[in-house]
């Protein structure tokens, strides 16, 4: 959403807030054209007054146009996703479309790459999206207006290329900035003591999980099921057919068990280690992951990156299986509360949990990446499991059931409590590293706007003139 501002202190927002929205927020689907040859530093021969009349262009930046409609568009984007406009003016939304076309005016100029394939990975994968949500393909295009749907995927193409070379000049930008402790050290001095930022509350939270065995038995029938697949498949059936059919991963399903990746792409490894030893046209033999058993397809290989397709199978969990996983971690809970054994130790040894195994199960704010949770932000289920704890209490067994019908046991326990305080250098250092990179990066932000202004062709048009810009757009 265009005006949604991430939870920092007060002091930052009021130094900034035009820059944290430029910053951090989600690029809108917005329509614009493109002007075809237009020189950038000189003004279309194109009478602009005329063109006004005709088409409602309101702006120019590089060699993009801005409608007045965009700014409706704009809006009514905000609003489809559930925020509020009634604050958000027509300058301020014209100033963030002029902000996206500049950042994707200099990625051009920049030569940043953004692939037609990539796009399309893009497009096939908000147009699965969107069609659950509306419930066909013919909504879809009702929805944006359009007349059928090859207008419409045109159309859409060209938003999501510019998005995407708006979103990596952005990254661009700030992927540089740096910041060294001592840099946080100055920041934190810097605020005066009555504007120190407050914290919320916060937990560290560990868990041990135990997950039932499945038999070899069972294992080999979903081994079996998917090599006839694959003779299938090489006998000529279709491999996205028989995703859509039958795998059980969620995010791929729907366009028939399709991935692009490349080596950085956040795979589990060993699903990327099959994959990268494939050749174009190769189907695998099945393996195993922790999400269950897998055959890839790669389709394309460009470069570095590949195309694939996958179907995954999970071997079914006998009663029997559950059983005994319920009653192993019962014994666990019993043999912490005796005194036994720690929770961490019993984490170490005994949980079947990986990620949090080798750290005492302590777990890892994925939004953070360090070990406290806030409680105002923390996963709804993960609240209702830990909320009513004392600290070091130790959970009654927790059943749980995790996607495509997988179930697991877990105690959870809280090792630590930080109620709400104001900011302390030493306690939350990582905190305050955080808000001091991210004015770093604003000041950055901010110079490359002053240059690229500088250097750009930009025109306004007609009552939006009399704005008042963060940006010095008007170049006075």
């Amino acid at each position: 959403m265009i005006f949604q501002l991430p939870s920092i202190s007060s002091f930052v927002t009021k130094k900034a807030l035009s820059l944290f929205l430029v910053l951090f927020s989600v690029v809108t689907l917005t329509a614009q054209e493109v002007i075809k040859d237009q020189p950038t530093k000189e003004a279309p021969k194109t009478d602009s007054s005329k063109k006004m009349k005709v088409d409602g262009v309101i702006a120019t930046v590089g060699d993009y146009i801005i409608l007045d409609s965009d700014i409706d568009k704009a809006y009514l984007e905000i609003a489809s996703q559930g925020g509020s406009v009634k604050d958000i003016t027509r300058c301020q939304m014209l100033g963030k479309l002029m902000e996206d076309k500049l950042y994707a005016h200099q990625a051009v100029q920049d030569s940043v790459k953004v692939t037609d394939s990539e796009v399309k990975a893009m497009m096939d994968e908000r147009l699965n999206y969107m069609t659950e949500q509306l419930g066909s393909m013919d909504k879809v295009v009702s929805y944006y207006k359009k007349n059928n749907e090859e207008e419409f995927r045109t159309y859409f193409f060209d938003i999501l290329k510019e998005n995407k070379l708006t979103s990596e000049m952005q990254k661009k930008i700030v992927d540089d900035v740096q910041i060294t402790p001592e840099e946080v050290r100055n920041f934190f001095k810097k605020i005066p003591k009555d504007e120190l930022p407050v914290f919320g509350a916060e937990m560290e939270v560990a868990q041990i999980v135990v997950k039932p065995k499945i038999s070899d038995a069972d294992k080999q029938k979903v081994i079996d099921r998917l090599n006839g697949f694959k003779k299938e498949i090489q006998e000529g059936s279709s491999f996205a057919t028989k995703a859509v059919l039958y795998s059980q991963d969620p995010g791929s399903r729907a366009s028939g068990g399709y991935y692009k990746m490349n080596r950085k792409t956040p795979f589990v490894k060993e699903f990327k280690d099959v994959a990268f030893s494939l050749a174009e046209g190769e189907i695998s033999a099945p393996f195993e992951t922790e999400y269950g058993y897998h055959i890839i397809y790669v389709e394309k290989i460009k470069g570095q990156e590949i195309e694939l397709r996958h179907i995954l199978l999970a071997p079914k969990v006998t009663e029997e299986s559950l059983q005994e996983a319920k009653e192993k971690i019962a014994l666990i809970r019993k043999r912490i509360v005796d005194k036994e054994i720690t929770f961490a130790e019993a984490a170490r040894t005994l949980s079947d949990e990986k990620e949090t195994r080798a750290n005492g199960g302590t777990l890892i704010n994925p939004k953070t990446q360090d070990t406290r949770f806030e409680l105002t932000k923390m996963d709804p289920s993960l609240y209702a499991q830990v909320s009513n704890l004392k600290e070091n209490e130790i959970s009654s067994p927790i059943p749980e059931e995790l996607q495509e019908g997988k179930k697991q046991f877990k105690l959870v326990t809280v090792t630590n409590r930080i109620n709400e305080h104001t900011a302390d250098y030493a306690k939350d250092y990582t905190k305050i590293k955080e808000l001091a990179l991210k004015e770093k990066q604003i000041k950055a932000i901010a110079k490359w706007f002053d240059e690229k202004i500088k250097d750009t062709y930009i025109k306004i048009v007609g009552e939006y003139r009399d704005c008042v810009f963060t940006n010095n757009w008007l170049k006075k």
